[in-house]
């Protein structure tokens, strides 16, 4: 049989039961993992993905919006039986939140941890691990995904907190997370280590632009930090994943420029930017490929991009 990443279906009523019933009369083929209603669609994922995620803890960083949610509920609805998540974000409220949604919407196969945590902070990362329920401590999938930009201006008037709050978050705390995870990940299957690690970059790591100086520094350096560790890693089983998103839709704007929603708004303007969503099923399709598959680095533009500052717009 062919196998699927995801299959959406949009039908009637009774054509939907039928092809309820069809799913469910092969279960090992595939599994139905997620129904809503009106319309009625039918999400149908690979049964061989949901398998490879089952027992497995996977870590999200900056899980509280945006990426980060998005990829958290991603891969409860991959595998909504016998998976734990841990949610890290400064706001705790909103994690528990999240746990919350999950639960209600894949119910208690998905065991979530929320966990109160700035990266930025290198004693907190320091003793992150250590703090966690020993069910939570071997973690197989790290999403470096907490990350930030801080105001469009250029040099000489960058103002020094905003270069050490992006510092310190987007490559520091990305760096120490990795450093305080890969250590259980390489002393699995005696030796031969075994795990994800998933760095989330940007276009703006690869094509450096106007106003976005240390922001664009931030994210090359993740480029460079991800490719010398894959290297680094190449005798082990530990997969070193790059997924860099172009134009996506969060709170990156807002926080940009201050909470001023006109002026993010206007980033998004005649444009269909992409959605946290996008960047999540590209996330978890990665860590669901076979343990031999590396999808080492991945660029996602909307129809509308093809480099950092080359974007059609439709006229308003």
């Amino acid at each position: 049989m062919t196998k699927v990443s995801a299959l959406y279906i949009e039908c009637s009523s009774d054509v939907a039961a039928y092809a309820r019933d069809l799913l469910y009369s092969d279960p090992t083929a595939i599994n139905l993992n997620y129904l809503s209603d009106n319309p009625l669609q039918l999400r149908v994922l690979a049964s061989a993905m949901s398998k490879r995620f089952e027992g497995k803890t996977v870590l999200i960083t900056g899980a509280s919006s945006g990426i980060g949610r998005s990829t958290a509920f991603e891969f409860a609805r991959s595998c909504p039986k016998n998976l734990k998540l841990v949610l890290t974000a400064r706001r705790i409220d909103s994690l528990k939140q999240v746990a919350s949604e999950i639960n209600k919407e894949v119910g208690d196969g998905v065991r979530v941890l929320p966990v109160q945590l700035d990266v930025s902070k290198a004693d907190e990362v320091r003793n992150f691990v250590g703090q966690l329920p020993d069910e939570f401590k071997e973690v197989d999938v790290l999403v470096n995904n907490a990350g930030l930009v801080k105001g469009v201006a250029k040099a000489p008037e960058i103002a020094e907190e905003d270069v050490d709050v992006m510092f310190a978050t987007n490559v520091t705390g990305l760096i120490n997370m990795t450093q305080a995870i890969l250590p259980s990940m390489l002393k699995r299957n005696n030796g031969d280590g075994s795990g994800d690690i998933i760095n989330i970059g940007s276009i703006a790591g690869r094509e450096p632009y106007i106003g976005g100086s240390i922001y664009c520094a931030t994210k090359a350096a993740v480029r460079s930090f991800t490719e010398s560790l894959r290297k680094e890693l190449i005798a082990k089983r530990i997969r070193v994943i790059a997924i860099d998103p172009g134009q996506v839709e969060t709170e990156f704007s807002l926080v940009r420029f201050g909470g001023n929603k006109s002026k993010a708004d206007a980033v998004y303007a005649g444009c269909e930017p992409l959605t946290p969503d996008d960047i999540a099923e590209t996330i978890v399709f990665a860590a669901g490929r076979r343990e031999n598959v590396v999808i080492a680095d991945t660029l996602i533009f909307p129809n509308h991009q093809a480099a950092a500052t080359i974007m059609h717009r439709k006229s308003t």
